[in-house]
């Protein structure tokens, strides 16, 4: 499946959230909710997916849980496949916890330009999860389920880039 378009896709909505947080940090209100920032600041009107957070998460919070969600994406885009359930679930455990109205909100918006994000995900429960953070963190995600570790051989092998991004050998691009 050539799906370089919808990698370009979600890589420029990561520079979105990253603007975003930027955005946010400037206004100097870091206990301020997000999303009532982004209806006030004129310089984060453009980001549609703050109207979609939870209306009590502060920039601060929203800043961590981006952190939290978002960091593995650079590397998950440069891998030959596609993990769509790791992209998307993620960012619905660590960003919309306990909000399934505003993950169904961002899944809609997500979906104007990737028309897959968000699909073949378990329904979201209502409430922000019971379990603390760091049992959370000990689970394994679905991001953890994707890698694999390389037998001790290949270790030592050259590395070697095939596919997207890199091409393939003796193409003219």
């Amino acid at each position: 499946m050539d799906d370089q378009f919808d990698r370009r896709e979600l890589l420029l909505h990561l520079g979105d959230m990253f603007e975003a947080l930027s955005c946010l940090a400037k206004t100097g209100r870091p206990d301020a909710p997000a999303a009532q920032l982004a209806k006030e600041q004129e310089s984060l009107q453009d980001f549609e997916f703050l109207r979609a957070l939870a209306p009590n998460m502060t920039g601060a919070e929203f800043g961590a849980r981006v952190a939290s969600a978002f960091f593995l994406r650079p590397k998950e885009l440069l891998e030959t496949e596609l993990n769509r359930n790791a992209l998307a679930s993620t960012v619905q455990h660590d960003l919309f916890d306990g909000n399934p109205s505003g993950w169904k909100a961002y899944v809609a918006h997500m979906q104007k330009k990737v028309s897959w994000f968000g699909t073949g995900l378990p329904a979201m429960k209502s409430g922000a999860s019971s379990k603390p953070a760091h049992t959370e963190a000990e689970d394994a995600s679905p991001v953890e389920a994707s890698v694999e570790t390389a037998p001790l051989a290949e270790w030592d092998a050259p590395d070697e880039k095939k596919g997207w991004p890199w091409p393939q050998p003796g193409s003219t691009s």
